[in-house]
């Protein structure tokens, strides 16, 4: 995750939600100090209670919003065994879910 935010737009726009609501919301991992010159941050993209996985859109075979709009590529939905066996390809990896 980049932090670019655009999952939240893409849910707040879906969703219609009010100002101050979110449906998924971006935690940051505050910066630290890899060396003398690298600092790194952490975005992790996590759904909220709101969060219905685009019910109505996934109902229709589509991706939620926020896995649709993410500029990093890095959000995917789909069946667990199928998600399991892409994650097993990448270095970095992370599951979130609702129920």
């Amino acid at each position: 995750c980049t932090g670019c935010h655009s999952c939240e737009v893409s849910c707040k726009l879906e969703k219609n939600l009010p100002t101050g609501e979110f449906g998924i919301k971006l935690a940051e991992d505050k910066p630290w100090q890899i060396d003398d010159d690298t600092w790194e941050y952490k975005w992790i993209p996590v759904p909220t209670q709101l969060c219905d996985l685009c019910e109505d859109r996934t109902a229709e075979g589509k991706v939620p919003s926020c896995v649709l709009h993410c500029c990093s590529h890095c959000m995917h939905y789909g069946e667990i065994e199928d998600l399991a066996k892409e994650m097993s390809e990448l270095d970095r990896k992370a599951v979130l879910f609702t129920v």
